[in-house]
């Protein structure tokens, strides 16, 4: 287990699009040799060596919805070969990040859950927060969209066409930044279908990739966010119907 306490991931994307921006001085331009003298060449400015990381190794504790979006497949490498670190990537839902940055078992955290990563901060567990890049959530569901949500601008009003119509509805259950967002929205509807627990109501206990999958074969609705969508859904029988 780590001991020191650990910055938010904003970090190291804001460290790849800073060291990506830096190289490098130019050389200054050769001055004109005297007439009496023979021309000689401008030296060649020699590239300065980026010194090895100390402690190269570095544990990144992020979302299944950033990892199911294929945003690190395209970052992560870039990181790594600006700065030397390794990046080891645990994909898991908010809750268990923060969790793993609480017991100093990840240095650096992506989250989406504003008012959980405030309250990480405050309790001293992390030394620098970021925001770095904008996502937001949809509602997906069967093109039949038996509720008859679509095209609907509040998510608050499709939630409760659900509730009404029961149609089937495919919950995280996982404590994420999605799934907190949807207790959110129920909540504001003034239902609880969570601990109802009505029949047509499921929760899959996993990332937002394999929630999709499992809401496009029961035909179900979910709340996902709109790039895990976007990266998968070729692959899925849902469309989007709430934004």
């Amino acid at each position: 287990m780590r001991t020191r306490r650990f910055p938010i991931l904003a970090a190291i994307l804001l460290s790849v699009f800073l060291v990506s921006a830096c190289g490098p001085a130019a050389a200054p331009a050769p001055t004109a040799a005297p007439t009496s003298a023979p021309p000689t060449a401008a030296p060649t400015a020699e590239p300065t060596a980026r010194p090895a990381p100390e402690n190269p190794q570095l544990i990144l504790a992020t979302t299944t919805s950033t990892q199911d979006s294929g945003l690190l497949d395209v970052l992560v490498p870039l990181f790594e070969e600006e700065t030397g670190y390794t990046v080891q990537v645990i994909a898991v839902g908010t809750g268990q990040a923060l969790q793993m940055g609480q017991e100093g078992n990840a240095d650096v955290l992506l989250v989406h859950a504003p008012a959980s990563e405030k309250t990480f901060m405050a309790d001293g567990f992390g030394t620098d927060r970021f925001l770095v890049m904008h996502n937001d959530f949809i509602i997906v569901g069967p093109a039949a969209d038996p509720a008859g949500i679509n095209g609907g601008a509040v998510a608050v009003d499709a939630l409760t066409k659900i509730y009404e119509s029961g149609s089937p509805f495919i919950s995280r259950g996982d404590k994420s930044g999605t799934h907190s967002k949807e207790l959110a929205l129920w909540k504001a509807a003034g239902l609880d279908p969570a601990t109802e627990k009505p029949a047509w109501y499921s929760e899959s206990g996993q990332g937002m990739g394999a929630t999709l999958t499992i809401a496009s074969e029961k035909a179900a609705y979910t709340i996902t966010d709109r790039a895990t969508y976007l990266a998968t859904k070729e692959n899925l029988d849902l469309e989007l119907l709430v934004e």
